[in-house]
Order: C-alpha cells, then sequence, then structure tokens
C-alpha cells in the first residue's frame, strides 16, 4: 500500500499535476494542487483502516481484541488514534516532497494546519470504524467507501478554487463551503503560502474558523464512532 500510494502521489505531482496547470488558465495551480494533494492522500490513508477491521474479523484478531480488560470507548478511540498516526506516518514523506515543490512556509501558521490535519485524519479515521462496525459487509464498504471518496473529494477546494466553482456551478460550490476537506485543505495551503490568482490567503479569523470547523468535525465522530461502536461492535457476524 504504501508503495502503491507513493507511486500515485509523484506520478500526480511530476506528471498530472504539470499537465493540468497547463490546461487550467489560473497562475500558481500547480502549487495549489500538490497542496491539495497532500491532503487528499492524508485523506486516502485515514479511511484505509476500515478495511483493516475485516481483515482483523477474519482472521480473528477482532475476537482477541474484545477479550483484553479494555473498555470499548478506549478500543475505538485507541484505533481512532493509531488510524490518524499511521497516516501521518504514511504521507509524513510524502508531505516533505510537496513542502519542496511549494517552496515556502508560514511556520506557526504551518503547526497551526498540521494540527488540523492531524485532527481530520484522527475524525476521518474514527469515520471509517464507524462505518465498518455499522456496515460489517466488505463489499458494501468499499462501495459506499468509493462513493464517498468521490462525494468528499471533488466536492472540495482540494482540486479546484471556491471562486472557480461559484463562476461555473454555484451548487457544487456551496457544497464545498460545507466539506471539511475543503477547511482543512485551505489550512494547509495557509502554511504553505499558497495562493493562486482567483484565490487569496486565509484572514486570521477565518482562519480560526477552519480551525473550529475541523475541530467539531473531530469531536462529532469521535463521539460517534464510540457510541456506534459500542452498540454494534457484537451483534451480527462479519461478511
Amino acid at each position: 500500500m504504501i508503495i502503491m500510494r507513493a507511486f500515485w502521489f509523484t506520478s500526480q505531482v511530476v506528471l498530472f499535476g504539470l499537465v493540468a496547470s497547463q490546461m487550467v488558465n489560473i497562475t500558481n495551480y500547480y502549487k495549489y494542487y500538490v497542496a491539495g494533494l497532500s491532503v487528499m492522500t492524508l485523506y486516502s490513508a485515514a479511511i484505509y483502516i476500515g478495511f483493516d477491521l475485516y481483515e482483523e474479523a477474519e482472521h480473528g484478531v477482532f475476537e482477541y481484541l474484545l477479550s483484553l480488560p479494555v473498555a470499548r470507548r478506549e478500543l475505538v478511540l485507541g484505533r481512532s488514534i493509531g488510524g490518524g498516526l499511521r497516516a501521518f506516518i504514511y504521507v509524513g514523506p510524502l508531505v516533505a516532497i510537496s513542502l519542496y515543490f511549494l517552496g515556502s512556509l508560514n511556520p506557526i501558521a504551518f503547526l497551526v494546519a498540521m494540527f488540523a490535519l492531524f485532527l481530520f485524519s484522527f475524525a476521518m479515521s474514527g469515520m471509517s470504524i464507524t462505518l465498518a462496525v455499522t456496515i460489517k459487509s466488505s463489499d458494501r464498504f468499499d462501495i459506499l467507501m468509493g462513493v464517498l471518496d468521490a462525494l468528499i473529494v471533488r466536492l472540495s477546494t482540494a482540486m479546484y478554487p471556491l471562486a472557480t466553482l461559484q463562476a461555473t456551478n454555484p451548487g457544487y460550490a456551496l457544497l464545498a463551503t460545507f466539506n471539511p476537506l475543503s477547511y482543512v485543505t485551505d489550512l494547509f495551503r495557509w502554511g504553505t503560502n499558497v495562493t493562486t490568482s482567483v484565490t487569496s490567503p486565509l484572514t486570521p479569523s477565518e482562519a480560526l474558523i477552519a480551525v473550529l470547523v475541523i475541530v467539531a468535525f473531530f469531536g462529532f465522530f469521535t463521539l460517534l464512532g464510540v457510541t456506534l461502536y459500542d452498540r454494534h461492535i457484537e451483534g451480527g457476524g462479519w461478511q
């Protein structure tokens, strides 16, 4: 998985990003795309933990974890934290590569962005775990995560500036403004000083709002994950 994600990321940076930047009439779009690609890769790595649960259930690891003297709440929190940390470890070298192409960063803003990215990856891991233990069907889970991936990534500012979406498709732009991926991507671009001819840096108030949205998103899926994990963990078999 690490090799495939690294290959995908590298091909996107050195091939597709350059091609897309020549097709789009937006100054500095290449750096905009590379920054968004870094967050997209983190999102993809964070949700992968849901697929691990099915493999653990198949090999009996799940039953072993349930037999341990650990509360369900602690178990789901631990898995979510582990998923978030693992995503950071996987994506860290790729983010370092993207920073080379982006060229500059604001140290304080970058640290704030990294904090938001960790909370986001934590929340996405919790969401993936929640859906996995609720559905308990690997085929249905795979289909659902594919649909969510298409919606969450495409209906965000990860690849497309909000001003461009507003000019071409106001409906997409409206959905993008409520997408947590848009907020965390904008924070990462804020921390790395990435702007384009149709975007401007976040103001301090906008950055604060973005951080609060990510914190709320993190709190919601953590609470939801703990609740649903406890209710569905032992009901019904895994498929």
